[in-house]
Formats: C-alpha cells, structure tokens, sequence
C-alpha cells in the first residue's frame, strides 16, 4: 500500500518538474548552478517520501504524525503550483499549433493558479487553521416548548485534541469565544482525540473551562475509541477508551453513551439523547438508538451522533428525532464558497439540512487530521438557536 501511494506521489512530485524544466527552465536560463538548484526541492522531498516508505515504521509514523503532516504541506507546496502551471501549458500547446493562438494567456492562466495555491496552502496552514468562525444557526419547531423559545445551543466537534500539541493559545481561544456566547447548553459530537487520552495532558484544565447553564454534554466518535493506534494488547486499547471517559468526568464533561439526558426549564422539559459512534463501514458501529431514547417519548428530541450518515440509515426511517447534530466530516479541511469534496463523499457535509421538518445539523469540526490545514473549512464553533 505505501509503495502504490510513492510511487504516485513521486510521479506527481517528478513529471511537472521534467516537463517544466525542458519546457521554461532550460530556455530561461544556461547557468548550471542555476538549473541544478531547481532540482534541489525535488530531491529534497523525493528523498523524504523514500525514507517515509523504507524506512519509517508504523510506530515512528505514529509518534512523529504533526511532523509528517508539515512534511506534506512542503510537498504539496512545491508539487500543485508546478503541477497546475504544467496542466494549463500543456492545454495550450495544441490551440497554439492547430489554431495558432499565443501561448500567453494558457501560460498566465497557469502562473495565476499556481500563484493562489501557494497562497492558499500557507493561508490554510498558518492562518486558516485558527480562525475559529463562529456561526448562528436557527431550528425551529411546531414540537418545541414555550419554555426553550430561544434556547442557545453550541456544538462543537472534532477538536482533536492531539493535533494542537504545543498550541494550548488556540484552545483557550476557543474555550473564551464558546463561553462568550452565553450559551444555555454546550455539545461535543466526537472526535475529542486523535488516538490516545493522553493527548489532553496540559490541555484538560483548559477545556473544563467551558461553561453552560445546563453543562456540557459529550459523545464519543471513531477517533475517541483508538481503532487507528497499534496497541500492544486489546485490554490497553480498552484502558485509554476507560481513561478518555474517566477525564472527560473530571472536566465537568457528561459522556452520554446510548442513554440521555432531561433538561427541565419551568415546566417543560426536552430530552438530550446520545449515541456512541454509529458510522457506515468501515467506521465502528457502537450505537444503541433504541437504548438511548427509551424513555424520551413525546418529548423534544435533541440526539448527538457522531455520524452523520447515521440520519438517513437509521434516525429518520426508525425515530422521531427532531434535531440531529453531527460532526465527523471536516468538510475535508478545504471550502471554496458552497464546494466541499466531502460531497463526493457525504451526502450531507456541513450545515443545516432539513427533511419532513426534522433536521441534521453538521458542525465542520475544531481540529484536523493529518495536514495542519483548513481553508474555508473554518474551525466552526455553532450557536444554534431552537424557535418556535
């Protein structure tokens, strides 16, 4: 497997840079000194990508994973702008010969491109990956007591915790903004670590922080149970899922695994209900909805689910949920206006999305995997507003 994806992504890395290199490098310039160091970066990441496949293990990969994701911010840094420039002079050639257009605008096409994924590379990964965007969203509902008009829900998800070792500035950040909304009810949907509890040390106090008038209310999702760490045994695999629930009660956190919760204002009350991770193949599947909402018939029904193709598979056909919130999906960390490629994927990827009126909220994620990226895919702290 890892000797399929070098050898494609030595592909990608050498055939833009031989094309570009006889096409503009060696008209530009005879120096040697000249064309040898536009090599340089090329043999540089080439011989990364060789030791990353001979060389490094799984365990290294583990330990080193935020090193190997700057790795791959430096490769598609200097791999999509030539690959770009090369795709639209390659276009351009047989309009250049056959119907004698300039090359110029083929060619200015591709510099400009190349030159707005050089930007939004480092954009992505210096800026976009911290500028917490926080958005207001209304659900309304016929079935919603008098008593909960209004009542300010935030969701957040995903934070992989781990990926934000060495950065404790920008979760208290988020803590700050999540508790300058005044929130009545705070809601986590998964994904709190990468693999591992201890990725909270040092970020724990941090995140106990967040306050609500009703508390915080947390589920699990794939990431939290481990499945993607080589464990020396299963029963260490159970210890860390028994340890991030352990610390998760020590921050005030209330874990709802298959079971709920009854929030009571006045007279009226509405039920918050939870499910472990319930995700298509290969995503485990530990959910018990029908566990989780017995007892909350003929109220208001909130239900935190990892999962969002968990809507369509089992909460609309088999429930009478009225609000779903999901996380799960990242937007796959790159937005441009209303375009994800997590479409390709997810049928419903971020935002609200209504059926019948009932609804699945998606909640885009804190945190990222593998490249410390996100660009227009910002890390969303979600007000959502529940209406009559």
């Amino acid at each position: 497997m890892l000797q399929r994806v070098f050898l494609f992504l030595l592909i990608f890395l050498i055939m833009p840079d031989l094309f570009l290199f006889f096409r503009f490098i060696i008209r530009i310039t005879r120096k040697r000194w000249l064309r040898i160091a536009y090599w340089i970066p090329t043999f540089l990441l080439a011989t990364g990508l060789l030791c990353l496949v001979g060389f490094a293990n799984y365990g290294f990969i583990q330990q080193h994973s935020q090193a190997i994701g700057w790795f791959s911010i430096a490769f598609f840094l200097f791999t999509a702008p030539k690959l770009l420039l090369a795709i639209c002079t390659l276009i351009g050639m047989p309009f250049h010969k056959w119907f004698r257009l300039p090359r110029t605008p083929f060619i200015g096409t591709g510099l400009t491109l190349a030159t707005l994924s050089v930007f939004m590379i480092l954009y992505g990964s210096f800026i976009g990956r911290t500028k917490f965007d926080v958005k207001e969203v209304t659900f309304s509902s016929g079935f919603l007591s008098e008593s909960f008009n209004g009542y300010r829900i935030v969701q957040l998800s995903d934070i992989h915790i781990g990926s934000w070792q060495d950065n404790s500035a920008a979760i208290e950040k988020l803590v700050d903004l999540v508790n300058a909304q005044a929130p009545d009810l705070i809601v986590f949907t998964g994904d709190l670590v990468n693999h591992r509890a201890i990725e909270l040390n040092g970020f724990q106090n941090i995140l106990a922080r967040l306050k609500a008038k009703d508390g915080v209310y947390s589920v699990l999702g794939n990431h939290d149970y481990g499945p993607y760490f080589r464990w020396r045994s299963k029963q260490d695999e159970i210890n860390n899922l028994k340890e991030l629930q352990r610390r998760q009660k020590q921050m005030g956190w209330k874990l709802l695994n298959n079971s709920h919760a009854i929030l009571t204002h006045g007279t009226d009350s509405i039920a918050l209900i939870g499910v472990e991770n319930e995700g298509e193949p290969p995503f485990s599947q530990h959910g018990d909805l029908k566990k989780a909402i017995k007892g909350t018939e003929g109220l208001f029904q909130i239900l935190l689910s990892h999962n969002p193709t968990h809507w369509r598979r089992e909460v609309l056909p088999e429930s009478n949920i009225d609000l779903m919130l999901a996380g799960h999906t990242h937007a796959m960390q790159l937005k441009i206006g209303e375009y994800s490629p997590s479409a390709y994927i997810y049928p419903e990827w971020g935002g609200m999305y209504m059926e019948k009126g009932r609804g699945l909220y998606v909640n885009i994620g804190i945190g990222y995997i593998g490249l410390p990226f996100r660009f227009g895919a910002w890390p969303e702290i979600t007000v959502i507003t529940l209406r009559r």
